[in-house]
């Protein structure tokens, strides 16, 4: 059943963290990019790319988490929360642009091979390493809260794992000259961004498509509403995402000839009850009888 919809997070939480985390992450783009320059090495460079769009996302995610806060207004009744998801979709977009590019240097390198330095390779990229992992621990807590963090989080989790990529390559050189192991390690590393973005990206899609939360399902709870005494049916029910942690509906119900109770009594009721069994405390629904309900109604949507 539904759950997961109603935690609360503190709104100024980490923002210090994720700042710092954009300092670090363009620092060590420009020490990665120098150094890949002078080894010859693209998939330094490729780790560089990488690197720089963490730097970029983390700085998308802190906007969108400071636009995320302002109060509903005129213009947006519901709010700013959902610049998160906007800001993730952003993020997962410039992660395959970069992961097609870098499949198409590494492909024109094993055709065009050059020698690359592997103890600069190697020492850049440890360093890189650390770097990685010391911000990826910076934004993990984050993460679980927000699809947009998370965006920014997978960013730097990619990379660390595209900097042991990088040093396999680089010790490669070093121990047996295998020169075509840093195109290899750059596709592995392209490969990893794209199914990491194709993966994530859908769930971001769904909240921007008004999609119902993926761990509830619209006939639960169209059968739980019938199943309150006094209704009749259900039509025009919308399930959506207001944003990551919020979920809404809204539904006409239409009432039984012989109930007794109040239309406004069956409606507190079924409120309470998608409340507790779905978490969904944003409801809205219009009351209706035999004699005025909407002919030919569709159950979901209009």
């Amino acid at each position: 059943m539904g759950h997961g919809h109603h935690h609360h997070v503190d709104p100024e939480s980490g923002d210090g963290k994720v700042a710092a985390a954009v300092g670090i992450n363009i620092i060590l783009t420009v020490a990665q990019v120098i150094g890949g320059i002078v080894a010859g090495s693209l998939s330094l460079i490729a780790d560089a790319l990488h690197n720089f769009s963490d730097a970029i996302a983390l700085i998308i995610a802190f906007a969108a988490r400071k636009i995320a806060r302002r109060p509903a207004d005129a213009q947006m009744t519901f709010g700013y929360g959902r610049i998160e998801a906007v800001a993730a979709l952003v993020n997962y977009t410039t992660l395959i642009v970069i992961g097609l590019y870098l499949v198409y240097e590494a492909v024109l390198r094993f055709y065009d091979p050059s020698p690359v330095a592997g103890w600069i390779i190697v020492i850049v990229a440890g360093i890189a390493l650390l770097v990685d992992l010391g911000t990826a621990a910076l934004t993990y807590r984050l993460s679980k809260s927000s699809v947009n963090i998370r965006a920014a989080f997978l960013h730097n989790l990619a990379d660390a794992l595209g900097s042991v990529a990088v040093i396999v390559a680089g010790s490669a050189v070093i121990l047996f000259g295998w020169h075509w192991v840093d195109p290899a390690a750059t596709l592995l590393i392209a490969g990893y961004i794209l199914w990491q973005s194709f993966t994530e990206m859908p769930g971001v899609v769904r909240i921007l498509m008004l999609g119902s939360p993926p761990d509830i399902d619209a006939h639960a709870v169209i059968a739980t509403i019938k199943g309150i005494p006094g209704v009749a049916s259900v039509h025009h029910l919308h399930l959506w995402m207001m944003d990551e942690h919020a979920a809404a509906v809204d539904a006409h119900v239409v009432l039984t000839a012989e109930t007794q109770a109040t239309p406004a009594g069956i409606r507190d009721q079924i409120k309470a009850v998608l409340a507790e069994r779905y978490h969904l405390h944003h409801s809205t629904l219009e009351m209706e009888n035999a004699q005025q309900c909407c002919a030919e109604a569709k159950v979901i949507g209009h």
